[in-house]
């Protein structure tokens, strides 16, 4: 079982950069994404389910994120518009394999599996 994320690098303020997160060995029910800053604690930023409708997003990153998937390809994206300095953090994508309710998405207790990280700097 792996996620591998992948589309992190520098990119100016203002700028946009989609992340991948590519998930192989089984099926898992839901997607995040999370991130961690420099001295800061790891947080939520995005989750999806693998099916239906539904997303949800930490309040920092609303109309300037969105995450999306494609099932066919096992890959969930991260859309990522108008960075700033503060979106500077390493991203994790993460997953799990049973169905939860929306308001457990943001926990990052509740999720199996995480990929390694990737690295996204927003600097002038």
């Amino acid at each position: 079982v792996q996620l591998q994320a992948s589309g992190g690098g520098l990119v100016q303020p203002g700028g946009s950069l989609r992340l991948s997160c590519a998930a192989s060995g089984r099926t898992f029910e839901i997607y995040a994404w999370f991130r961690r800053a420099p001295g800061k604690e790891r947080e939520f930023v995005a989750a999806i389910p693998r099916v239906g409708g539904g997303t949800r997003y930490a309040e920092s990153v609303k109309g300037r994120f969105t995450i999306s998937r494609d099932m066919a390809k096992n890959t969930v994206y991260l859309q990522m518009n108008s960075l700033q300095p503060e979106d500077t953090a390493i991203y994790y994508c993460a997953a799990r394999v049973n169905r939860i309710i929306t308001m457990y998405w943001p926990t990052d207790t509740y999720y199996d599996y995480w990929g390694e990280g990737t690295l996204v700097t927003v600097s002038s």
